[in-house]
């Protein structure tokens, strides 16, 4: 979020949908990915849809060919792209990663996940222990 401000701030907006295009684009594929590697390695796994696989085999073909052209087209705004999403690399470390956090950095995290949910109106905020109603 903090460097999508920042290229807001700099940038103009026509740039920062290229950026975000390119990065959603990614994950789509990853994803497809992710989905055709499940289905070799767990068959047996549960799934409410299931497709033939000729499906996302031929979404990854026309995945690669936007996404390679994208890259030979445009190639600044594609490493723009991926180094918004290594911006998130840190914060996956100080989150999720680093287990045996300070109680204080833990009160940190918490207090912005409050703050964060009141702010966009997403969750029943529970900060502070349960309320009475």
């Amino acid at each position: 979020c903090l460097a999508t401000l920042i290229i807001m701030l700099v940038g103009d907006t026509y740039t920062l949908i290229n950026y975000v295009s390119f990065i959603n684009y990614l994950c789509y594929g990853v994803t497809i990915i992710g989905l055709i590697v499940l289905r070799w390695k767990k068959p047996k796994i549960f799934r409410p849809i299931k497709v033939n696989l000729l499906i996302p085999v031929t979404y990854l073909a026309f995945w690669a060919f936007l996404l390679i052209f994208s890259l030979y087209s445009e190639p600044v705004v594609c490493g723009v792209g991926l180094i918004i999403i290594l911006t998130g690399v840190p914060v996956f470390f100080l989150g999720v990663y680093w287990r045996n956090k300070p109680k204080c950095v833990n009160r940190l995290i918490e207090s912005l996940t409050c703050w964060g949910q009141k702010l966009c109106f997403v969750v029943y905020p529970q900060c502070g222990g349960a309320e009475v109603e």
